[in-house]
């Protein structure tokens, strides 16, 4: 009886990780153009709509750049880690891990500048005049840094599980 070959779960689990990423990165990018068609398409209606434009915007620059990035290097991020597992196992304790860790605790940091934001903004909702353009920002910036927020979060589980795996090969 011929046996099949088994899965190689240390590479399946990579590229697992990898591909997540890859579809996060496009996820911030369908976001980001969302935001500037909706700060485009509105911009004319009203000042709330018109204050609302510029935290739509800038926020979907970050996240073109973010997305974009993420989406572009995931491929070779993977091939690199596919050698690394194959081949010279010592470099995860030396590169992937250290990356990791400081990735992880970027996530940390940018939680409290993204929740922040997102407060600033509902101040601004709340506080701000009616219907004016810093209400509008308001509502702008708190809907962007609370898609950041979520974005960011379900990266952050990924990335912590992957470090998980790194750390137990």
């Amino acid at each position: 009886m011929q046996r099949l070959p088994t899965p190689d779960l240390r590479m399946n689990t990579a590229e697992t990780y990898f591909h997540a990423e890859r579809w996060g990165g496009l996820m911030f990018v369908a976001v980001a153009v969302t935001a500037v068609a909706v700060a485009a398409w509105t911009w004319r209606h009203s000042a709330f709509w018109r204050g609302a434009a510029s935290p739509l915007v800038l926020a979907a620059l970050v996240q073109l750049g973010v997305g974009g990035s993420v989406w572009w290097r995931s491929p070779q991020d993977l091939a690199r880690v596919q050698h690394i597992v194959a081949n010279e196992r010592v470099r995860l304790g030396i590169e992937e891990i250290p990356r990791m860790q400081v990735v992880m605790n970027e996530f940390a940091r940018n939680r409290w500048i993204e929740f922040a934001l997102a407060a600033a903004g509902i101040l601004l909702v709340i506080l701000a005049p009616q219907s004016s353009v810093w209400q509008g920002a308001g509502a702008g910036l708190a809907v962007q840094a609370a898609m950041i927020f979520l974005l960011d979060g379900s990266a952050e589980r990924r990335a912590a599980g992957y470090l998980s795996w790194l750390q137990s090969l």
